[in-house]
This record gives structure tokens, C-alpha cells and sequence, in this order.
């Protein structure tokens, strides 16, 4: 059987606690988290497969242009 090369953007962020936390933006509800870069990329693409099973719509990737963060200033609450 002849296998298709999809290729996804994923999203990694460590939290508070110092957890790496993985999402595909292409997926939704594609997530995982894992204690380390190595083990967060493990689990991510096997998150994908089981995204990608449970998905029976045709998936195309997006192309990734590129990450920009944004600062806006609020009101703090007191």
C-alpha cells in the first residue's frame, strides 16, 4: 500500500509548570503535552495519526508562513 507525506504545522509552548504543550492549528482538537521536546513530538505525530483516522473529510495542510507575537495593552483589574 502506497503511503502519503503530509506535512503539518505544529505549535509548541511550554506551560507554568514547565510542560511542552503540542497543537496541529490544521486539526482541530489535535493536541497533546509531554515533559520534554522529544517526548512531545513523539506524541504529537501520534496524535495526528489518530486525528487523521477519526477525520474522514480529505485534509490539506496549510502552508506556514510564519509565527508573530502581538502585545496589546488592558486595563488592569484591581
Amino acid at each position: 500500500m502506497e503511503k502519503q507525506v503530509l506535512d503539518f504545522t505544529v505549535i509548541i509552548e511550554k506551560d507554568e509548570d514547565g510542560i511542552y504543550v503540542a497543537n496541529v492549528p490544521e486539526l482541530e482538537g489535535c493536541y497533546t503535552q509531554g515533559k520534554t521536546l522529544q517526548e512531545v513530538l513523539e506524541r504529537i505525530k501520534e496524535a495526528i495519526e489518530v486525528c487523521l483516522e477519526g477525520d474522514k473529510e480529505e485534509v490539506n495542510p496549510m502552508t506556514f508562513i510564519g509565527i508573530q507575537k502581538v502585545s496589546i495593552k488592558r486595563p488592569v483589574r484591581v
